[in-house]
């Protein structure tokens, strides 16, 4: 008993200190690639180098957070290459434990690790992710045409060939906007008169407004009759539905939240539902990572070419990261249901890792 608690505490702190030596590795190569791509954004700017820098740290967590099950995977190559080139398997094997048992370390600290990345550090990283947008979209060069959507309605900003628009929204309702406001304003932004409108069909870019009223700037409406009144936008049904905040910037504690909200104002809610089901199915899928990096690792013959077993377990991983992403997109797109296109693909991995490392442990 003491023994076997000695070797999994060993185990446990060979497995932490690899998955924190391959974060960092990560983290110093997002930031390195990332700071490039603000380098350049800010070429036109008359700012210093400290934006860049501080945009990096704000946004390069996130992308820790993405390639998380990637980290997990190397890891496992590493933690089980090295117990085994070292020959540590075979006095873990002698002392009582087998191959299976040398997996269920790092199999729940992959768990933890799992849990602690969605429940924690991603309500983190939403908050980065956020400052990062609100700095950055300060420099913006394009701001004549913007939409979104917030917890006073939908906004639109335009411009048109004689007058610039502010259009707001109170909610969508099938193809119409209802409740809506034009804010019109001349060429010098100044404000000349307001449209307001019970609905809008926005089926298509001329948006059809029904039963309004203008009131002009001295706030008094007017008279005029105005029917079958068009507004010409940019944005049609297809546009307006598409409209997110960047789901990076929602947390996991709020997802549930966002969804409901956007389904009473008539959004499609599959793509934030599909980033909930991954988000709980993450700690599964690094366990599934961590199996994956098993199954050849502990087969491996070490009177041969060991890079043969590295190859094929990135391979595998690499094809993995593939599908799961299209299974997604089918799921984002209502090609698949949206629990069958998160949970399939780690299923798959299971399966396909349990066999392997059965067949490892009967060597």
């Amino acid at each position: 008993m003491i023994r076997s608690f000695i070797i999994n505490k060993y185990l446990s702190k060979q497995f932490i200190k690899i998955v924190f030596n391959i974060s960092i590795i990560f983290f110093c190569l997002g930031f390195i690639m990332n700071i490039f791509e603000e380098i350049n954004f800010f070429k036109d700017f008359d700012v210093s180098i400290a934006t860049p820098i501080l945009l990096s740290l704000l946004f390069v967590p996130s992308l820790l957070n993405n390639f998380f099950p990637f980290v997990i995977l190397l890891s496992g190559i590493w933690f089980f290459l090295k117990i085994k080139k070292s020959d540590e398997i075979t006095a873990i094997n002698v002392s009582g434990m087998s191959n299976l048992s040398i997996i269920v370390i790092p199999s729940i600290l992959s768990i933890i690790l799992g849990i602690f990345f969605v429940t924690a550090l991603n309500p983190i990283t939403s908050v980065l992710v956020k400052k990062y947008e609100t700095i950055k979209g300060n420099y913006e060069k394009d701001q004549d045409y913007l939409a979104t959507v917030t917890v006073n309605g939908i906004w639109i900003k335009e411009k048109g060939l004689k007058a610039n628009y502010m259009v707001r929204a109170s909610n969508l309702k099938g193809e119409n906007l209802m409740e809506v406001t034009i804010y019109e304003f001349d060429k010098n932004n100044n404000f000349t008169r307001r449209i307001e409108a019970e609905s809008a069909d926005i089926s298509s870019l001329r948006w059809v407004l029904k039963n309004i009223k203008v009131i002009n700037i001295d706030g008094i409406t007017s008279s005029e009759i105005i029917e079958n009144p068009l507004y010409f936008s940019l944005y049609d049904i297809k546009k307006i539905k598409s409209l997110y905040a960047n789901l990076d910037t929602v947390s996991f504690w709020n997802l549930e939240k966002e969804i409901k909200l956007l389904e009473q104002r008539g959004y499609s809610t599959r793509e934030m539902q599909v980033i909930l089901h991954k988000s709980l199915a993450f700690p599964l899928f690094l366990l599934s990572m961590l199996l994956l990096s098993s199954v050849f690792t502990l087969g491996a013959k070490f009177n041969e070419n060991n890079w043969i077993y590295v190859f094929l377990t990135i391979t595998s991983s690499v094809i993995i990261f593939f599908f799961n992403d299209f299974s997604a997109a089918l799921g984002k797109t209502d090609k698949l249901p949206i629990e069958l296109s998160v949970w399939m693909p780690i299923a798959i991995i299971f399966i396909f890792s349990t066999v392997g490392i059965i067949h490892a442990n009967q060597k």
